[in-house]
């Protein structure tokens, strides 16, 4: 496993070397340990800390110091992986000025070391405005969560030509504005590797097919531990969801059985000195 730091210039070194990135969300110190020790390229703060932490429906209740508290946990579990913080809704619609000082607190309070936010044209300027700020930009097309209502629910995007045409034109406008990366979610994948094909920085695949530059799920998701709801281009890679549930079935069974603390997890004190307490 490579040990070497992983960096917004390593992602086009990757796509040029025709090595695959490998990426995965977390959102706490714990898990991102894990996921770094486990040499994962990137890990991405998602604004789906929304549905899995905090039982939202959607990413749109999540604000800018949610995505902060948790970027901060994650950093100070990772050595290696590149931290990106997702931009949550509303914290780049209203202006430019807004945009590069919200992108500027990920990286400032929430020590992330790329920021990623979604839209294609619409969002350009805004793309433009962080990267001059110095803060690297990983930009979203396809299924763009925050789109939900706009969208009418969560639907694969891309499959009309003028759809196809758009997040292609998209795609080459957010690479133009200086995004480093670009994920594609809930995209055909003929369409994934044309876009793939056509860029110079890598794309990012969720539910895009096997053609992207590298991939990105849910870790929870993939570890089967959040079954609220499975999109159809999760792997689930364990069930571990359903070990943690035994085990705290377990340990309920031992409290009440007298079974758990045993010796072996009890700390002991001389009888002459409880002598004394008598």
């Amino acid at each position: 496993m490579d040990n070497k730091k992983f960096t917004v210039s390593s992602f086009k070194e990757s796509k040029e070397q025709g090595k695959k990135i490998s990426m995965l969300t977390a959102y706490d110190y714990s898990m991102a340990k894990l996921l770094d020790e486990s040499g994962v390229d990137s890990i991405l703060v998602g604004d789906s800390l929304g549905m899995v932490m905090l039982g939202y429906e959607d990413t749109l209740p999540v604000t800018v110091e949610d995505v902060i508290h948790h970027t901060r946990a994650v950093t100070r579990g990772t050595k290696n992986a590149l931290v990106v913080a997702d931009m949550p809704f509303m914290s780049y619609h209203l202006s430019v000025e807004q945009s590069v000082y919200n992108a500027g607190r990920m990286i400032q309070e929430g020590f992330a070391q790329a920021v990623k936010l979604e839209g294609g044209e619409i969002v350009a300027a805004k793309v433009k405005a962080i990267v001059e700020a110095q803060i690297p930009v990983m930009g979203h097309l396809g299924l763009t969560p925050q789109s939900v209502n706009a969208f009418g629910g969560f639907k694969v995007q891309g499959k009309s030509q003028d759809q196809a045409t758009k997040i292609l034109e998209d795609a080459l406008i957010l690479q133009d504005a200086g995004a480093f990366a670009i994920v594609l979610e809930c995209v055909p994948e003929k369409l994934a590797k044309i876009i793939t094909e056509r860029l110079s920085i890598p794309t990012i695949g969720i539910g895009a097919g096997k053609y992207c530059d590298g991939q990105i799920l849910v870790v929870q998701d993939m570890l089967g531990m959040f079954k609220d709801f499975v999109p159809k281009f999760v792997k689930q890679y364990a069930q571990t969801g359903e070990i943690m549930k035994n085990a705290v079935k377990q340990y309920r069974e031992e409290i009440q059985e007298g079974a758990f603390p045993a010796a072996e997890h009890t700390f002991m004190i001389d009888d002459e000195v409880l002598k004394k307490l008598y």
